[in-house]
């Protein structure tokens, strides 16, 4: 694919192609990891969680990304993720360990922000499925231990379609474009290494 090729494609789509084989690949590792089999491995993926939330959090704040991306703000889901933490009684030590190991990652600019950004906001769908099997094995709800997995009032399909419509409006170089895909790679790597540290390190005998 040229550069000129690369500008064309709509950047939600240029991203989705180059990062469809590591996000199956997290997707199926997790699933494998029996988030929903117990309250204590679902304590375990909220943590993975918390630190995604901690990396991502200070990007929805940055005036430059909000300018980029309308109501960006209000999308940030951090907030709902620590009262979930606090419905499981994760100890503020923990809390405090996945704040600081988020808060050491993230991008180096803002075209990598957009990346990490994409790969946050995309997993809003998935989280249909997960708030379905929380619901059902755990008896959680959008009201305790599930409230970041919650769907947007206006409907998860729509808050995903303006927030792609709103990333392929840039006017982003076939430079700026890998710098994205860079992000959005290092984003899923981020939790690729907290699904490793906080979900497999807790149960022995686990599949790597």
């Amino acid at each position: 694919m040229t550069s000129a090729d690369i500008i064309t494609v709509p950047l939600s789509r240029y991203l989705k192609e180059q990062t469809t084989s590591t996000h199956e690949s997290l997707d199926q590792r997790i699933m494998a990891l029996a988030p929903f089999s117990s309250h204590a491995r679902f304590a375990c993926f909220l943590r993975m969680q918390l630190r995604l939330h901690h990396a991502t959090a200070p990007l929805y704040q940055q005036p430059e990304l909000q300018a980029l991306l309308p109501g960006l703000a209000d999308r940030n889901r951090l907030p709902a993720i620590l009262l979930d933490c606090a419905d499981f009684a994760i100890s503020q030590e923990q809390q405090e360990q996945d704040r600081l190991a988020g808060q050491a990652a993230g991008p180096k600019n803002v075209a990598q922000a957009l990346g990490w950004l994409y790969t946050h906001e995309g997993s809003t769908l998935g989280a249909a499925f997960l708030l379905k099997q929380a619901r059902a094995e755990l008896g959680l709800s959008e009201t305790f231990g599930a409230r970041h997995l919650a769907g947007h009032s206006g409907g998860r399909g729509l808050h995903w379609r303006e927030f792609k419509q709103a990333l392929d409006s840039l006017p982003l170089s076939a430079e700026e474009r890998a710098e994205a895909v860079t992000g959005a790679r290092d984003a899923f790597a981020f939790v690729r290494t907290a699904v490793e540290e906080l979900m497999a390190g807790q149960q022995p005998g686990a599949a790597v």
